[in-house]
C-alpha cells in the first residue's frame, strides 16, 4: 500500500483488546468512507473520527504483538502520530482503580541484557526509558482531565472519590502482574512507576526508531495484586471502552486535522 499524501497522514490509534476500543470502532464504522483492511493479520479500520483522518486496530496482547502492529501501521499508512489506549494495573500505591495514567516515559520492566548493558537498557539505543511526545502527551492529559472533571458532580452525590489523572512512568512486560510479591518487586525495582501493562514500551521503542510522535493512555483496571485476575475482566467489560471513547474523542478535538505541531 502506498503512503497517503502528507496533507492526509492519519493518526494511528491502537488498543490491545476489543473491549478497549469497541466504542471507537463503532463510531468509525458509521463515518462515510470507512474501509476495513487486513494488514499483518489485523483488521485495520481506515477513515475518520470526529473529522480526523485515522487508522484504528487491535494489536493483541504483549510486546511483540504491539511492536509488529505499530510497525505495520507506520509502513502501510505513513502515520503522522500514534496513540495507544487501554487498561493497566496500578504500580504506585496512590494510583487507584478508575484513575487514568498518561505516560511521560515507558520502560520494559522484564528487559535485562546485563552485564553487557545496564538492566532495563535497550542495547544500541542507550535508553531504558523512552519518552512520549511532549505535545501529544500534554493534549492527551488535557483530554483525560476534561473527561474526568465530568465525574465530579455525580461522584459527590454518591459520596465516592473522583478519578485522578496521573502522568509519569509506565512499565511494560510480557507478564500479567497479579500478585502481592510480583507488585512488591516491581515497586522495589521501579519506585516511580505508576502503572504496569504489556504493550506500551514496545510501541515507544518502535516509534523512537521511526521518529513517529506517540502518546499512551492507560485506565487503571486493577491493583496488580492477588485480586487483579478477578477485577480486570469486570473493568474491561464495563468501563474500559467508555474511557477510551470519551478521552480519545476529546483528544482529537485538541488535535484537529490541520494541526502541524505534533513533532
Amino acid at each position: 500500500m502506498q503512503p497517503v499524501s502528507a496533507a492526509e497522514r492519519p493518526l494511528a490509534i491502537i488498543a490491545a483488546l476489543e473491549e478497549e476500543a469497541c466504542g471507537l470502532v463503532a463510531e468509525m464504522a458509521i463515518e462515510p468512507g470507512h474501509r476495513l483492511l487486513t494488514i499483518g493479520g489485523r483488521d485495520v479500520h481506515v477513515g475518520r473520527l470526529w473529522g480526523r483522518s485515522c487508522v484504528l486496530t487491535l494489536a493483541g496482547i504483549g510486546k511483540v504483538a504491539a511492536a509488529t502492529t505499530a510497525t505495520g501501521l507506520i509502513h502501510s499508512f505513513d502515520v503522522e502520530a500514534m496513540v495507544f489506549t487501554g487498561v493497566a494495573g496500578a504500580a504506585a500505591t496512590h494510583v487507584r482503580v478508575g484513575d487514568v495514567v498518561i505516560a511521560d516515559m515507558l520502560l520494559q520492566h522484564d528487559f535485562d541484557a546485563s552485564p553487557l548493558f545496564p538492566r532495563f537498557e535497550v542495547p544500541l539505543t542507550g535508553l531504558s526509558r523512552f519518552p512520549s511526545d511532549r505535545r501529544l502527551t500534554a493534549k492527551l492529559a488535557a483530554a483525560a482531565k476534561n473527561y474526568v472533571s465530568e465525574f465530579e458532580a455525580r461522584v459527590r452525590e454518591a459520596a465516592e472519590e473522583t478519578p485522578s489523572v496521573h502522568r509519569g512512568l509506565v512499565a511494560s512486560g510480557d507478564r500479567f502482574v497479579n500478585g502481592v510479591e510480583a507488585i512488591a518487586a516491581l515497586r522495589r525495582d521501579l519506585p516511580d512507576a505508576l502503572a504496569v501493562e504489556m504493550e506500551g514500551a514496545a510501541v515507544a521503542q518502535v516509534c523512537h526508531d521511526y521518529d513517529v510522535p506517540f502518546a499512551v493512555l492507560r485506565t487503571i483496571s486493577d491493583a496488580a495484586d492477588d485480586s487483579a485476575h478477578v477485577d480486570f475482566p469486570i473493568f474491561l467489560r464495563d468501563v474500559a471502552s467508555h474511557y477510551s471513547y470519551e478521552i480519545i474523542k476529546r483528544f482529537i478535538s485538541f488535535f484537529p486535522p490541520e494541526a502541524d505541531d505534533v513533532g
